[in-house]
């Protein structure tokens, strides 16, 4: 199994100066890619300071949220459209299940879970087509644990295609500083198309994790 690490480059890097503000904010969208004999599977990111939560991906009517792939989302038949159907148990007789495409807030199993959805409708997702709403969610509350960033990230979807596939996806965020404030990150813009060269990577001074958004 091969397992790359990438950072989400973005033209513009509008984000990377939030890191030198005093309120703490989202940093961007990242990712990682692992290849199998099921695809290429992708997990989404928010790029969080020390502390900081994501408490919800969601869109609205200002900006609804979308998210597609120029080919098919790879659907277990086991799985689900979230987290929730995550079961670890079955992995080992089902390992389809690891590389299913679902979306969450913080956890790639569903031991602990306790991320909600409202509003989305998963039925093309399912199918492997696109996540589009203008009025729904999936979320936690701060008193959930899966919130937290770990090593500055959190989770929040799991995409797995054939090769040379193109997902892109613009949604909102919302979440909670270190401090208790609150943040909210609109119109978040990525895609799996952006590798930075090392040269890129040495001239930016830091493992570059930057998202085109606007805030509010």
């Amino acid at each position: 199994m091969e397992v790359r690490r990438t950072p989400l480059i973005v033209s513009g890097l509008i984000v990377a100066a939030s890191a030198t503000t005093a309120m703490a904010d989202l940093n961007g969208v990242s990712w990682t890619v692992t290849t199998s004999e099921w695809g290429d599977t992708f997990q989404f990111f928010a790029d969080l300071d020390a502390g900081d939560q994501l408490n919800a991906v969601y869109g609205d009517a200002d900006n609804a949220l979308s998210i597609s792939n120029s080919g098919m989302f790879y659907q277990s038949a086991f799985g689900g459209p979230t987290v929730a159907g995550m079961n670890p148990a079955f992995f080992p007789i089902f390992p389809s299940m690891v590389y299913d495409s679902f979306v969450t807030i913080g956890l790639e199993t569903n031991v602990g879970n306790a991320m909600l959805d409202i509003g989305v409708d998963f039925t093309d997702f399912e199918a492997g087509g696109d996540i589009w709403t203008d009025n729904g969610s999936w979320f936690a509350t701060p008193d959930d644990s899966q919130v937290y960033e770990i090593g500055g990230q959190v989770l929040f979807a799991q995409f797995t295609v054939a090769a040379g596939d193109i997902i892109t996806g613009t949604v909102n965020m919302q979440g909670k500083n270190a401090d208790g404030s609150n943040w909210t990150a609109t119109a978040v813009e990525f895609d799996n198309l952006i590798v930075p060269t090392p040269g890129a990577l040495a001239l930016l001074g830091f493992a570059g994790i930057t998202a085109r958004r606007r805030r509010k």
